[in-house]
């Protein structure tokens, strides 16, 4: 139930586009007519006046840049568009905007706390390590934006010593439809007895998110005084609607001139929390 935006762009200058989408699913867009305690009046494009109940709606947002495709219809806002396949970009989860991850190594739970700042959980099938997540992201232009934040975690009940933390920074280019994204942190462990850590790179990016089949690029890279060893990770993600996606990739190991490709695909599930 997908209506469409206004397409006269005039409209955008005089008056805010919001999209209302209800209990039930329905999704209504153009602009707020009234709002009080008991319902909501949008006027939309093909409907005119659509008046939903208070208690109906799930969610009132206003229009984003590049929510709108080129025949100006709605495109919904891809949740799992914080995420390649390991690593984050700059874009914030928005906050209620939670999701369940779960991949051939384990479980792994975000949350939108605010508009700019989300947390997260990750481990293993063995809760072997256990890996607090946090980040804040900061809108520079249009299409740039910055995020810092750290991952910081434990060795659990099998190595109770062992302790890591990686404080990292992300520069993304793009919408979160379409975007590239440069990564840099350093990584240190320790098990009691002094850490040891290395600066980590990563190049990722995204081309078509939110649609129903996008690609989505990964890839950590770590500099030595010997060879630098790095790992390209190139998938595809299908998402058959808002709430569920699944990506899968067949990822690649470069050291000193040498590629070694991974036998086992790397494969990930993504659901709306």
């Amino acid at each position: 139930n997908t209506v469409n935006a206004q397409s006269d762009t005039s409209e955008f200058v005089r008056s805010k586009i919001y999209v209302v989408t209800a209990m039930n699913g329905g999704i209504f867009v153009g602009t707020i007519v009234s709002d009080d305690s008991k319902e909501v009046v949008i006027k939309t494009k093909d409907l005119g006046e659509v008046s939903i109940p208070k208690y109906q709606v799930k969610s009132m947002k206003e229009l984003e840049e590049g929510q709108l495709n080129k025949d100006g219809e709605y495109v919904s806002d891809p949740l799992f568009a914080t995420r390649y396949f390991f690593t984050t970009n700059s874009f914030p989860l928005k906050k209620g905007d939670n999701y369940f991850c779960k991949n051939v190594f384990g479980p792994e739970a975000h949350f939108g706390v605010g508009e700019k700042f989300g947390i997260g959980v990750m481990t293993s099938w063995l809760a072997v390590p256990i890996i607090g997540t946090v980040k804040y992201s900061i809108n520079l232009s249009e299409n740039t934006n910055l995020g810092v934040g750290a991952l910081v975690g434990t060795g659990s009940w099998a190595f109770p010593k062992v302790f890591g933390a990686l404080p990292f920074g992300t520069l993304t280019f793009g919408t979160r439809r379409s975007n590239i994204n440069f990564s840099a942190g350093y990584g240190a462990i320790s098990d009691g007895s002094g850490p040891e850590g290395t600066a980590l790179f990563s190049v990722a990016g995204a081309i078509g998110g939110g649609g129903k089949v996008s690609f989505v690029f990964d890839s950590f890279i770590v500099p030595g005084s010997q060879s630098t060893i790095a790992l390209i990770i190139p998938g595809i993600r299908l998402q058959s609607n808002d709430d569920k996606a699944f990506q899968f990739a067949f990822a690649a190991a470069f050291n000193d001139g040498d590629i070694y490709p991974l036998p086992i695909p790397l494969a990930s599930w993504f659901m709306r929390l």
